[in-house]
């Protein structure tokens, strides 16, 4: 069996069936999901896109139990997410680095480990390890206003990375980086994908980079979110940024468009 079968017959990592979540407000009910139903396969890199509101980073946090569903089911490795999150089967990675100031970026990796019950010397073997993966040896010891934007991010990445997850769950980590900083962080994050082999679920409101990082990509609807389609990527894994030049990938990008717009013809 080749590794591509063996990954259509594997049990999906997160299998979302008839997904629904309603938030009650004062001024009413507010509808973020609706029938969402979506598999995601290991090594999957899945982005999510669509408008502002659209349920995107509510989806992204059902899966890791930051949100509870009203309605329909979503397992995480075959359980809830609630038991996923007890097992710390993924990482999250917020929209901005969250680091803590007065800690050291070393002392901001080692937090979650710490609350683990890691030892010292793990804890030291960990962090030298994902910092070399997201190119910051040497960094260890300053501090986050010492660090550039981009870089924040990084380290924010690491202290995802620190305890093995095999899911990384991110919510537009890039978006708020000027675009020479994103383009440079997009081939990081691919090439980490390529060493490690995670399942990533990746919120964005580029097309562009959604295109240029992912596997499949998500598109959904203004809320109540849908899935308006589901967008198999053509492009070889290994992707030079120029890649984006290309007729392939201009296509799929015109098809993300097209979901975009087609999903402004949902109403309630």
């Amino acid at each position: 069996m080749t590794a591509a079968q063996a990954n259509e017959t594997a049990a999906p990592v997160i299998s979302a069936k008839g997904l629904n979540l309603t938030f009650q407000t004062n001024d009413g009910p507010v509808h973020a999901l609706k029938d969402v139903n979506l598999e995601i396969n290991k090594g999957d890199f899945v982005s999510f896109i669509g408008p502002s509101g659209c349920g995107k980073t509510t989806f992204l946090r059902v899966m890791a139990d930051l949100e509870k569903p009203t309605a329909g089911s979503i397992t995480v490795n075959g359980v809830s997410p609630e038991e996923a999150r007890k097992t710390r089967a993924y990482g999250y990675v917020f929209q901005h680095a969250g680091l803590y100031p007065w800690r050291t970026i070393g002392g901001n990796i080692r937090l979650p480990l710490e609350i683990m019950g890691y030892t010292k010397s793990d804890q030291d073997e960990r962090v030298k390890r994902v910092l070399d993966l997201v190119e910051l040896s040497g960094f260890e010891k300053k501090f986050p206003w010492q660090l550039s934007g981009g870089m924040q991010q990084r380290a924010s990445i690491a202290r995802a990375l620190a305890f093995d997850a095999d899911i990384l769950l991110m919510d537009e980590p890039f978006g708020a980086l000027d675009e020479i900083v994103r383009d440079h962080l997009n081939e990081q994050l691919l090439q980490l994908w390529a060493r490690t082999n995670k399942t990533i679920g990746f919120v964005t409101h580029s097309i562009p980079e959604a295109v240029y990082l992912s596997t499949r990509i998500v598109v959904m609807s203004p809320r109540p979110g849908r899935i308006t389609d589901v967008i198999e990527s053509t492009l070889p894994r290994e992707r030079p940024l120029d890649i984006r030049d290309t007729p392939e990938f201009l296509e799929i990008a015109h098809r993300v468009r097209e979901g975009l717009r087609a999903g402004h013809a949902y109403d309630d």
